[in-house]
């Protein structure tokens, strides 16, 4: 009887996996007839485009092959982008559409979902890893985006240092982006060469660089842009102001500084106190997981979630006491 009911479970969860499919066809197929692309989002494609580069005439054509089909692809299932998810997926500089990300995502869970039912042959442990499985882009997408934010404040003060210099020499502000865009490494080279981009294409410095702090969601980087904004409509000298927000944003990095050593401990302490008991708990289910399917019985249920809940606050509480407003 066990063993029917696992398989009318396993049937309803693989027709359930099918409808969604068709949805997100028919939903796509929808969008190709039905909606169009405004000037702003067409122009969004183009500035991430890559530059090109010479190969070979072969290596061209495969190329081209491959864009014209994730063009189609991406044109059909529309319906999964999204503007804030192409706007993380930008700023963490990864080369995936949101249509592809999201379907990586979806593959992901089908293909977890299918290896817990295979290991453990119980649906509980095909769903638990179907789970992680969901959420691990996200993580890696936040994380990969806040690792590149911190990178970008890093170099912002080499920015404005080499930024005040080109202004100082003569040239103007564009100018001095575009050898910012030249002269410095990634991030801050990819991001300011996507402001060159985005003002060659048509858009004023002004949205270019607000762009720019949308993507980066840095404090510092904001104040420069206000700055810089502010001088462009009242006018004044552009290099004396430049060289007061550099002294300004120094300090402030010096002292962001001194509170993430401060609480590296506490951080780090919180990620090993979140993570430790759900790879336990995940290692136990394969291992044994007649022994961890006794935390589920009706009787008992209340440990588990309390556990869950109890890992989240206290990461949060951690999290909250190392947190210093710099």
């Amino acid at each position: 009887m066990p063993s029917l009911t696992v398989l009318i479970a396993v049937v309803l969860v693989i027709l359930i996996i099918i409808l969604i499919a068709y949805g997100l066809v028919i939903y796509g197929l929808r969008d190709i007839f039905f909606t169009g692309q405004d000037v702003g989002s067409r122009l969004a494609t183009y500035v991430t485009l890559p530059e090109e580069s010479d190969q070979p005439q072969a290596g061209k054509r495969r190329r081209a092959g491959l864009v014209r089909w994730r063009l189609r692809m991406n044109n059909m299932l529309s319906g999964l982008a999204s503007e804030k998810l192409n706007l993380q997926l930008i700023s963490a500089n990864w080369p995936i559409t949101e249509t592809e990300y999201m379907l990586i995502r979806i593959a992901g869970v089908i293909v977890a979902f299918g290896l817990g039912m295979l290991i453990s042959k119980m649906i509980v442990s095909g769903i638990g890893l179907a789970v992680i499985a969901f959420f691990i882009p996200d993580l890696l997408l936040k994380r990969a985006i806040s690792q590149r934010q911190l990178n970008f404040g890093k170099q912002l003060v080499d920015v404005l240092i080499l930024m005040t210099g080109a202004v100082r020499a003569g040239y103007s502000l564009p100018q001095a982006i575009d050898v910012v865009s030249k002269e410095l490494k990634p991030p801050a080279s990819d991001e300011f060469r996507r402001v060159r981009h985005e003002i060659g294409l048509g858009l004023s410095l002004s949205q270019a660089l607000t762009n720019l702090v949308a993507r980066m969601e840095n404090d510092d980087l904001y104040l420069v842009v206000t700055a810089i904004n502010i001088n462009s409509q009242v006018g004044g000298n552009i290099v004396t102001m430049l060289e007061a927000v550099t002294s300004t944003i120094r300090e402030r990095v010096r002292l962001f500084s001194e509170a993430r050593v401060l609480t590296a401990q506490q951080r780090f302490g919180s990620y090993i106190l979140t993570f430790l008991p759900i790879a336990m708990a995940a290692a136990l289910f394969f291992i044994n997981p007649d022994y961890m399917m006794r935390l589920f019985q009706p009787q008992i249920l209340c440990i588990p979630i309390g556990a869950v809940v109890m890992v989240i606050v206290g990461n949060i509480a951690v999290r909250r006491l190392a947190k210093i407003e710099v």
